[in-house]
């Protein structure tokens, strides 16, 4: 079920297009009852086969961001062959932790039971998020684990904030001056109360159980200042016998601010998105019929 009110669509340059929607994902209780989405790719034809459908989190250190400002990462996953749901969720200080992750566990619930309009029949089903957004996507992995949700298909993190500590090697050496200081005040505003941070979907890279997750796709860059803790992370999943690709992208990238605030052109001209587009593709190739990508809206 979905309720749609006045669709914007955009085309950019390139031909990507996107369409904006107001959702009914079934919240309770149904105190926000519509989540806005954006929805990214082009429907699987029945003769192609379902396509991989990905429920995705922008980055913005859990306090901002936005679709728009969030669009570079689900275009990239579009043009690699996806339908992508991207989703405007609750920011904090107003929605602390754990509502944006309940959100988003919502929203996941409602793409399993809409992926065959969406992506096809049986479409496999993934969670992606970028910074702040990667947390969202692991901590949202984690729940459908243990809520018995339909089995993911894979977790895609690109630099994601998974330890609320901020003390690791890559993000002393650096020094991410304001940046750190606004992935601290995030992580204050997100946690809220301090037991929080050790509660494992709030703080993932610090959850005691990684048994039965997903396959992980998890990136990061060479000068990315939460290179270390995705590492970390990808190191813990291996421990409990999970299935983890992780990749460190040559810089300079500039990451993770550099995926934000980017128009579609400006997007795909950085010198790191042919390779995390390829990532992309890679990962997603089990689960098409065509070794090529799809084309997009």
């Amino acid at each position: 079920m979905h309720s749609l009110q006045k669709p914007a669509v955009a085309t950019a340059p390139t031909g990507t297009a996107w369409v904006e929607k107001q959702i009914n994902i079934g919240l309770t209780p149904p105190d926000s009852p519509l989540l806005t989405v954006r929805l990214y790719g082009q429907q699987a034809p029945v003769a192609a086969g379902p396509m991989p459908l990905v429920v995705h989190f922008h980055a913005g250190a859990f306090v901002a961001g936005s679709l728009e400002e969030g669009s570079c990462v689900p275009r990239l996953l579009a043009a690699s062959g996806a339908f992508v749901v991207s989703l405007d969720y609750p920011l904090a200080p107003a929605n602390p932790f754990p509502k944006a992750i309940e959100t988003g566990y919502a929203a996941l619930v409602w793409a399993f039971k809409n992926r065959q309009r969406l992506a096809g029949k049986d479409a496999p089903v993934f969670v992606a998020g970028e910074e702040a957004g990667g947390n969202l996507a692991a901590a949202v992995a984690l729940m459908a684990r243990d809520r018995h949700a339909p089995a993911l298909a894979g977790q895609i993190l690109l630099s994601p904030m998974l330890d609320p500590c901020m003390a690791t090697a890559s993000l002393r050496s650096a020094d991410a001056g304001p940046v750190g200081c606004t992935w601290t005040d995030g992580w204050n505003q997100y946690l809220a109360r301090v037991d929080n941070a050790a509660h494992p979907y709030a703080a993932p890279g610090n959850a005691l159980r990684l048994n039965s997750l997903p396959p992980t796709l998890l990136l990061t860059a060479q000068d990315d200042p939460l290179r270390d803790e995705a590492l970390a992370y990808a190191d813990r999943l291996r421990v409990f016998g999970r299935l983890v690709h992780a990749a460190v992208l040559p810089g300079p990238t500039h990451w993770p601010a550099s995926y934000l605030h980017r128009a579609d052109e400006a997007c795909n001209k950085a010198a790191w998105s042919t390779g995390l587009q390829q990532q992309f593709q890679d990962f997603f190739r089990p689960f098409t019929k065509s070794p090529t990508p799809l084309t997009t809206l």
